[in-house]
């Protein structure tokens, strides 16, 4: 789950993470408002949305007068912001937070991240704030410090120290400043089962003191049931409809740009699939994993949200059997099929506990569009094949 700047912000101000005095604005009166009680001369305008890269598509603007902040505050609130995280239909802006202006004096990048390959959590910085840091990795990745944090001992001096010196810091009273930021930024994390936090930038003001200016977090859906407060800045608004509405049947559903749509037990099955339908020439139209304890009901609903997309011109269904069972899986499909107007064909692999009865199950069935497959290749195959002749 991720959430908004300002939402992030409040956390921080939990933490003593400094940050710039801000507050959200559902209404341009509302932003005018705020500016007013903010106070000062310079205001920054700020899209709220769940996606970064903001600034350059024109959702971070600075105002020098309550004029401008009424104008600017206009022209975002319900613009449909286009950013490089957005995709290109873009996201509405709901919601502008106005914050004081600041004095900055450098701009860093400062996040914390889980590491899976060193199976613990790094805080990632660097002296390139501002810019997106795939870029900097790409092309200067020298210029990235990663600094793994062990959870059995905790943020530590000397994890500061590497930060610092890695940044050419060398004033003393703006090192222990940062190593304290970072230390509260990493407490942030481990407390609310976050899965990733980025502050970019990260300014250093003229008086050498650090600020969030942004904050980026998400979080561990499975987690949550331990942080109502933070579910509760769930903005479901701002998540694709089908994969809300996937989730609450427990189906796990990413939209992708394919023709080829999977529904497949586990993800790293489901992640095996996609990668064989694109060694095969196809490409899909979705990651969808039914868990555990598929039935009839859910694969209907998978088949349902599946065949939203106008793109999909066949379904390769990919089962291994384990906890759920092969037979139970086709029967589910066939009775999807009496629920749901599955009208392309739909390729079907089932392996594992009960396959046989499975494959007399679909066999027996007689249904046109349902083609039985052997393996993992040859549903890949023939779903790329049955999509080409859509």
């Amino acid at each position: 789950m991720n959430i908004h700047e300002y939402q992030a912000k409040q956390i921080f101000a939990k933490y003593n993470v400094p940050t710039p005095r801000g507050i959200i604005a559902n209404t341009v009166d509302e932003a005018v408002e705020n500016a007013k009680e903010l106070g000062g001369s310079i205001w920054v305008v700020k899209a709220q949305i769940h996606a970064g890269g903001r600034g350059l598509g024109g959702g971070v603007k600075l105002a020098k007068s309550l004029d401008e902040v009424r104008t600017l505050a206009d022209e975002i609130l319900g613009m449909t912001l286009v950013t490089h995280q957005t995709g290109p239909e873009g996201k509405l802006v709901q919601k502008v937070y106005i914050e004081e202006g600041a004095d900055i004096k450098d701009e860093l990048y400062l996040s914390v991240v889980l590491d899976r390959a060193a199976e613990m959590p790094i805080i990632m910085a660097s002296t390139e704030g501002g810019m997106d840091i795939e870029t900097v990795a790409e092309k200067t990745p020298e210029k990235i410090i990663k600094v793994a944090v062990d959870p059995a001992f905790g943020f530590q001096g000397y994890h500061g120290r590497e930060l610092v010196f890695g940044l050419g810091i060398t004033d003393k009273a703006e090192q222990g400043k940062l190593i304290k930021f970072a230390k509260a930024l990493y407490n942030v994390y481990m407390d609310n089962d976050a899965e990733m936090i980025e502050i970019n930038p990260l300014i250093k003001t003229g008086s050498g003191d650090f600020l969030a200016l942004d904050g980026k977090m998400g979080f561990d859906d499975s987690a949550l049931g331990r942080h109502p407060d933070i579910e509760a800045m769930r903005d479901i608004s701002e998540e694709d409809p089908d994969e809300r509405e996937a989730s609450q049947y427990g189906l796990s559903y990413i939209a992708l740009d394919g023709e080829i749509g999977c529904m497949v037990n586990g993800a790293g099955l489901a992640m095996g699939t996609m990668d064989t339908i694109n060694y095969m020439g196809g490409t899909p139209a979705n990651f969808l994993d039914v868990g555990g304890t598929a039935n009839a009901q859910t694969v209907a609903k998978g088949f349902e949200i599946i065949l939203k997309n106008p793109k999909v011109k066949a379904i390769f269904v990919n089962i291994f059997g384990g906890i759920v069972r092969c037979d139970r899986i086709a029967n589910g499909i066939l009775e999807a099929t009496k629920l749901v107007d599955v009208n392309v064909p739909v390729i079907v692999r089932l392996d594992g506990t009960n396959a046989p009865e499975a494959a007399v199950i679909l066999d027996q069935a007689g249904i046109e569009n349902v083609i039985s497959a052997t393996d993992l290749g040859d549903g890949a195959k023939k779903a790329v094949e049955a999509a080409a002749a859509q």
